[in-house]
């Protein structure tokens, strides 16, 4: 089982750095459906995010493709309200947050095949508005938090639906994601237990998946392109979130 979930986190992984999202989101709730108890599927899911991201981010910086101030409020914020979202796990019915998450993925699905204008098309914004990112910080790092998750697939459609250039937003997201996430992982931790051998070896997987599927999204595919592939990535987000809820 342990071996299968490897296989899995490298192929997950290597899907979702496409779009710069943590997969820790498909992760957890496969693991989960395969045996391993949630205490334990939440901290390995969110510490593979960490790393796996951290990955692609580095290679980011090393090709030069990350904009750090575009992405400074995301992080200030999603950092401080991670922690809230997870204490507010306790208290909100954890069915009605996943029902809302699954409207919001589809709308974004939507937003991300249809959405066209030609301010954007061709001119991307390049400007940074720090109050409305800062508010985005606060959503992602709070739905972070409540699911146990990065929150990258918040921050992609959003960002796309705001002008941003798609490749500059997948640069963004897999620098923000590991934030969120490990405030994510040592609160969950700290509910929870850690399965040592299964967390080293998924996140081991997770790294070279995401390293990998950085390096082909930023060299081979279109700011279009990459569109498209965050939209099936945000379809297959919604789909397991049903098949949780079925």
């Amino acid at each position: 089982m342990i071996v299968l979930l490897t296989i899995l986190a490298f192929i997950f992984s290597f899907l979702f750095a496409l779009g710069g999202v943590g997969a820790a989101i498909v992760l957890v709730p496969t693991m989960y459906a395969m045996g391993i108890p949630l205490s334990q599927a939440k901290p390995t899911g969110l510490f593979y995010n960490t790393v796996s991201l951290a990955g692609a981010t580095y290679l980011n910086i090393k090709e030069k493709r990350l904009d750090f101030k575009l992405g400074i409020p995301l992080i200030i914020f999603s950092l401080i309200f991670a922690p809230v979202g997870a204490y507010s796990s306790k208290f909100i019915p954890h069915k009605i947050v996943l029902i809302i998450f699954i409207l919001f993925l589809l709308f974004s699905t939507t937003v991300m095949w249809f959405f066209k204008s030609s301010k954007y098309s061709e001119n991307y914004r390049e400007d940074r508005p720090f109050l409305s990112l800062s508010i985005l910080g606060i959503i992602v790092g709070f739905i972070s938090g409540l699911l146990g998750v990065g929150g990258g697939g918040l921050i992609s459609p959003c960002m796309i639906l705001m002008g941003f250039n798609p490749k500059k937003v997948a640069a963004i997201t897999a620098f923000v994601v590991p934030f969120s996430s490990f405030t994510g992982f040592l609160t969950y931790l700290a509910m929870g237990s850690v399965n040592l051998k299964l967390m080293i070896l998924v996140t081991i997987s997770g790294f070279f998946g995401a390293y990998l599927g950085t390096n082909l999204m930023q060299n081979k595919f279109k700011p279009a392109t990459v569109k498209k592939i965050l939209g099936g990535i945000l379809i297959i987000l919604a789909i397991k979130m049903i098949m949780k809820l079925i």
